[in-house]
């Protein structure tokens, strides 16, 4: 996760630039008014990118999913049951973990 995102996702007002995502040159244009920490920056980036890893099976199973109209034009023609079935198969494939 950048610099910014986890500053944003301590403090969602923060105004900021980064220079070349260097945590030691974060501009801040509003004085940093409750001293957010190095330390803090990097702990949420920690955070953030471990939540995002652990949707990876999401990501994965929305890009194979069959669209909406033709989720739904399979359960017209075929039924819920064979709905599932179609969609069980992308879910084996990507399990959460």
């Amino acid at each position: 996760m950048d610099i910014a995102t986890a500053i944003l996702a301590i403090k969602s007002d923060a105004q900021v630039s980064i220079n070349n995502e260097d945590i030691n040159k974060i501009i801040w244009h509003d004085g940093n008014p409750t001293n957010i920490t190095n330390q803090q920056i990097t702990d949420k980036q920690a955070e953030l990118q471990t939540a995002y890893d652990n949707k990876k099976y999401q990501r994965d199973r929305k890009a194979e999913y069959p669209s909406m109209v033709d989720q739904l034009d399979d359960i017209y023609h075929n039924g819920i049951d064979a709905w599932k079935a179609t969609i069980k198969v992308t879910k084996d494939k990507y399990p959460k973990e």
